[in-house]
């Protein structure tokens, strides 16, 4: 298949196990799981009395007491012996089936400790197991808990408890301080302070009035919020991360499979040399030893808990990856692509200088400009506006206001006339400007009042300011960093070298960025895309790995595989990292999985071992290699890290 029907084929299947998802059904899953772990605990403890009885009465010599041994194995034993059932009626060849084989062989020679040993070693294995596993799938129960299943709603003319899931979008909800927020909406009435430092990661509250978006799971400090309903549960930018990290959670990547394989393989590989060992030795003990102690658990059990723990940590680190197959993919990955706009910068245009003429004020220069830019919504008006704001300056309204697009603006305010916009059009009107020296890449703003020149702003798009460190980290891992963009050929160089990246183009149009990708795609390169705009939708779906800033556009983060929340690329650099290690956990395992059993196998066929240490020997492997993988799995109490600065995002873009 190629990579596109790969990613086609497991967004479907996510989405399918996706839909069958819901809040409660966590929370129900969840106290299930619960539950079961003490009636395993009780079965471990059932099984352990049995067997120190066993050993304490000495059952092989009383035929009454080898008969309870018997019973206590069978009942001890029986998820054992249930699943080994499973795996014949499906043909499939599991370490359950080949340890339910030893068992029985221990019981058919007589050797009732030894089988009730085996099944005790494989009951604790099974409980810790779970347990590590269940560490994996703490974040989600931890942000599940953070939304609340009740809210009070205005309804004929007053105030109603009722669950979340029946209220409307346009229904208003009163939230009172001190409690959780329980939908995305809009503040319809009410002065409060909010918290989102379970969202934002920020530590001082943001102040909420009037028309300002809220989000799902932050925390109302001060006063009463009266919120118009937007999203609920979810539909809520909360809800839809909870989907995403659980639809990863239960993908699964390729080497998952060749993992399965394996363990197969090696289950094979015992019976086999367990049926060489009888014949050559006719020593049942030996035999059984054999079948005993070469386990695949480490692979099969492994290799999934390592995926998940890759996926949660990323997503504790702020980059939410959508399935294993894109974690897998991220540590062959060998050239990055990078958008401009927006993925290295801030995509927003901001007065980096303030440039007067001779014997012209800063603040005189700066008035002027605002004053005639003020009606104005181009992208520069709002960087003029802005820096006037930061300096004290308020916009006065002119009488008169006439555009020119692509030009500039004339204004008059109390009779005095205003003119902004770019050189030319300055000249148009008889503005004498002396010389000044500017960069290619600076768009230069040219004021002048009363047909006299006063200075320029200098207007840049500017760097994010760990983008520099991330293109640094990226190459020292290796990496071919390349920049793509639709400015200039001298904006790009000029941001490139700065950034110091490898290689770079400029001047695109959306298809020429995809078949820039379809190039290193097809020359077998392994590529990761890094974009935020429309623009960069097919060249996000082209790519190896799609990686969507969070903050872009809708379509971007629907095209990628990776989206990465609050904008830090810095993130990105975490994240392959985190599936590099995710890979190298995985072989680890494998290698060690493989040494143990030769190793093992070749002891026990020359009765070096026992069925006793053999059982020890398997669980202890296994365990060893359950355990390196959940090295990987994230702190349960950073769980709110999966949602660090994306709501923040969100709500500017409400807002904007």
């Amino acid at each position: 298949m190629t990579q596109a029907e790969l990613k086609q084929a497991e967004t479907a299947k996510n989405a399918d196990e996706a839909e069958k998802l819901s809040l409660d059904h966590s929370d129900h899953e969840d106290g299930h799981e619960h539950a079961l772990n003490w009636r395993e605990i009780n079965r471990v403890l059932f099984v352990a009395a049995a067997a120190g009885a066993i050993w304490f009465l000495g059952g092989a010599r009383n035929p009454y007491i080898t008969g309870i041994g018997v019973v206590c194995t069978i009942v001890g034993g029986f998820p054992i012996f249930h699943e080994a059932y499973e795996n014949i009626v499906q043909r499939r060849m599991t370490m359950e089936l080949s340890m339910a084989i030893a068992i029985v062989a221990a019981l058919a020679i007589r050797e009732i400790f030894t089988a009730l040993v085996i099944t005790l070693f494989v009951l604790v294995a099974e409980i810790l197991e779970g347990l590590t596993v269940g560490r994996g799938r703490a974040a989600i129960r931890h942000l599940v808990g953070l939304l609340p299943t009740t809210a009070t709603v205005r309804r004929n003319e007053s105030w109603q408890d009722v669950e979340t899931t029946e209220i409307a979008p346009g229904e208003i909800v009163l939230v009172k301080p001190g409690t959780r927020i329980p939908v995305d909406g809009v503040v319809a009435g009410g002065h409060s302070f909010v918290d989102q430092a379970t969202i934002t990661g920020e530590s001082m509250p943001a102040e909420k009035i009037r028309g300002t978006s809220v989000n799902a799971g932050t925390i109302n400090q001060s006063g009463a919020l009266e919120i118009r309903v937007d999203r609920m549960g979810r539909d809520t930018t909360f809800g839809k991360i909870i989907d995403a990290v659980e639809r990863a959670e239960k993908s699964r990547a390729p080497i998952q499979g060749i993992a399965d394989r394996l363990a197969g393989y090696l289950v094979y590989f015992a019976l086999g040399a367990a049926a060489l060992t009888f014949l050559i030795t006719h020593n049942m003990r030996s035999t059984i030893s054999v079948v005993i102690v070469a386990g695949a658990c480490g692979i099969a059990a492994g290799t999934p808990l390592a995926i998940l723990g890759g996926i949660g940590r990323s997503a504790q680190l702020g980059s939410i990856i959508k399935g294993g197959l894109y974690l897998e993919a991220l540590a062959n990955i060998d050239t990055i692509l990078l958008d401009k706009t927006g993925t290295l910068t801030y995509g927003t245009l901001e007065v980096v200088d303030v440039r007067p003429a001779d014997h012209i004020l800063a603040a005189s220069l700066l008035q002027a400009a605002v004053t005639a830019e003020s009606r104005s919504e181009h992208p520069v008006a709002k960087a003029i506006l802005k820096k006037a704001s930061k300096m004290g300056i308020s916009a006065e309204e002119p009488k008169r206001f006439d555009y020119t697009p692509g030009k500039g603006i004339v204004a008059v305010r109390e009779g005095i006339e205003i003119i902004v916009g770019n050189r030319v059009f300055l000249e148009g009107h008889r503005i004498s400007i002396p010389t000044i020296t500017a960069s290619q890449t600076d768009s230069e703003i040219f004021v002048a009042q009363e047909g006299k020149f006063l200075g320029t702003l200098v207007v840049a798009d500017t760097l994010r300011p760990e983008a520099t460190k991330a293109i640094r980290d990226l190459k020292s891992m290796g990496l071919k960093a390349v920049l793509l963009t639709g400015d200039s050929k001298a904006v790009a160089e000029d941001i490139g070298g700065k950034l110091g990246v490898d290689e770079i183009a400029a001047e695109l149009l959306p298809e020429d960025k995809l078949a820039f990708v379809s190039r290193l795609t097809a020359a077998r390169h392994n590529v990761v895309m890094v974009g935020d705009g429309v623009n960069d939708a097919p060249a996000l779906m082209k790519a190896t790995v799609g990686v969507a800033m969070g903050a872009g556009t809708d379509v971007a983060r629907e095209s990628a595989n990776v989206v990465l929340i609050g904008n830090d690329l810095s993130k990105l650099v975490e994240t392959l990292s985190i599936a590099r290690r995710c890979r190298r956990t995985i072989m680890q395992n494998f290698v060690g999985t493989l040494v143990v059993d030769s190793i093992g196998v070749g002891l026990a066929a020359f009765g070096f071992l026992n069925p006793l240490l053999a059982a020890f020997i398997h669980v202890s492997s296994e365990m060893t290699f359950i355990l390196n993988s959940a090295r990987l799995l994230p702190p349960v109490s950073s769980a709110h890290g999966l949602v660090h600065g994306l709501f923040s995002q969100t709500s500017e873009a409400a807002q904007d």
